[in-house]
């Protein structure tokens, strides 16, 4: 990925979190991306840094596509007029393969952020992290899902 690529997409997030994509708020972010590439060009160690940064937007990225679906899940769920009949709550344990201490705090504090599903509590050998979920359809999926999804993006970001 090269600095000027680096720049644009510092730009669209500029873009994205203040709410404006005209052309001078673009020009804005990409002279803070370009400034911030600046001060930081010794910070970031060639192509590993760079590879890294990426493989931490795929984890926000990833974070925010969670994010946004489950609430819509959780918000149709809530305004059913059956309510009661549809709420499936469960603790699940989910086997970890994530080990270290920062690892572990991530993935529960992504999937406690995420609507519908709470971290309730690690296992003393930190093997198993304990999971609520509002409605629960498969234990397995659930597993699966969590596995394939955050906790495979965390370890690629920690590697």
């Amino acid at each position: 990925m090269n600095s000027a690529f680096l720049v644009v997409i510092l730009a669209l997030l500029w873009a994205g979190i203040t709410g404006s994509f005209s052309g001078l708020n673009l020009l804005f972010g990409g002279l803070i991306g370009g400034a911030a590439l600046f001060i930081l060009r010794f910070s970031i160690e060639g192509r590993g840094a760079l590879r890294r940064a990426g493989k931490i937007l795929s984890l926000v990225a990833l974070f925010v596509w969670e994010l946004i679906v489950s609430a819509v899940r959780v918000a149709h769920l809530v305004i059913r007029p059956d309510l009661k009949s549809v709420l499936r709550p469960a603790i699940i344990a989910v086997p970890l393969t994530v080990k270290s201490d920062a690892e572990i705090t991530l993935l529960a504090n992504m999937i406690t952020l995420t609507p519908g599903t709470l971290s309730v509590d690690v296992s003393k050998d930190r093997s198993v992290l304990f999971v609520h979920v509002l409605t629960l359809k498969s234990a397995e999926a659930l597993i699966a899902d969590i596995a394939n999804g955050f906790e495979a993006r965390i370890k690629e970001v920690f590697e």
